[in-house]
């Protein structure tokens, strides 16, 4: 960082993300290091992070990007951490102007989220040897992500008391801390159940203090999100070499399954916990997809040319 930046005006603007945006913290560190690396490549051209940024310097910055061979999305993303970043410095007055603000965000490429058909989950949960804890744990863990449609870090972050078979409901802290309620099927239910009375009790024993969290690794404690990641894509190698499988592709089946069997877009964006209704129109594509397919394999009328 130049000796010029000042290391106050990030904190600030850190503190301004957590209370007035109610960021998470994975979008907070996302800033923090997309910030610290414009920072290090202004210090490399000799630049000051205030009024010497202009259009020319953001246009040199895109070129650094662009040769560091990222992502469009990844690119999108640290331009926009910039663009909020200056945004911020220029309501508070440590900047006359947002060099970032006509900034054209690269567009992402669509791609079609990968999901499961019903033939394939019925063969992943039968796949599960209930008979041990870890089995109880991992099919419950199975379930509940296609029963909700959750983000991963929504489910390593519920506790034992959030799931209420009375009511049918799982308790979810989404993104930015925004909590919100979502169904749970009475397979997921019956899973979930079993391992909190059976297997979940063994996994705790192991662990001398009281773990809250509804999921446990095999030394009692809380489950992360890349245990989680590391049991799902290790279940699905164990059934099948040729699928692959990652828990948010159970959010995109879980979502896809919804709309195929008549959810409205409204609701399946309710439940996923989408702020935004373009988010979940992303699926709407894949069902509408899936309908052509059927409809040319069936179809004696159908288009049969050839490709």
């Amino acid at each position: 960082m130049p000796q010029s930046a000042s290391h106050q005006d990030v904190q600030s603007f850190i503190r301004y993300l957590q209370i007035e945006k109610n960021a998470s913290l994975l979008t907070i560190k996302a800033y923090k290091e997309d910030i610290g690396a414009f920072f290090v490549f202004l210090q490399e051209e000799g630049l000051d992070y205030g009024e010497q940024i202009d259009t020319a310097v953001v246009r040199q910055y895109y070129t650094h990007l662009f040769s560091k061979n990222y992502q469009r999305a990844t690119l999108a993303r640290k331009i926009s951490a910039l663009r909020t970043f200056y945004k911020y410095l220029k309501r508070e007055e440590k900047v006359a102007v947002n060099p970032f603000q006509a900034a054209v965000l690269p567009k992402k490429q669509q791609k079609l989220p990968r999901f499961l058909y019903t033939k394939e989950l019925e063969k992943l949960f039968q796949s599960f040897d209930t008979s041990t804890p870890a089995g109880q744990r991992d099919l419950a863990l199975f379930e509940l992500l296609y029963s909700t449609g959750m983000r991963i870090s929504e489910c390593t972050s519920l506790m034992e008391t959030d799931v209420d078979a009375g009511t049918q409901m799982v308790l979810v802290e989404g993104k930015g801390q925004k909590q919100r309620y979502i169904p749970v099927g009475s397979f997921a239910l019956e899973a979930v159940t079993s391992y909190r009375e059976e297997g979940r009790k063994q996994l705790a024993s192991k662990n001398n203090a009281q773990e809250p969290a509804l999921f446990l690794n095999n030394r009692g404690k809380a489950l992360t999100d890349r245990g989680c990641r590391y049991i799902v894509e290790k279940r699905v190698k164990d059934m099948s070499h040729t699928l692959k499988l990652s828990p948010h592709d159970l959010r995109h089946t879980f979502a896809t399954h919804m709309l195929d069997n008549g959810a409205d877009l409204r609701s399946v964006q309710d439940l996923l916990g989408h702020e935004h209704l373009s988010t979940t129109q992303i699926y709407t594509h894949v069902t509408k997809d899936r309908l052509k397919q059927v409809y040319d394999k069936a179809h004696p009328r159908a288009d049969k040319r050839e490709d």
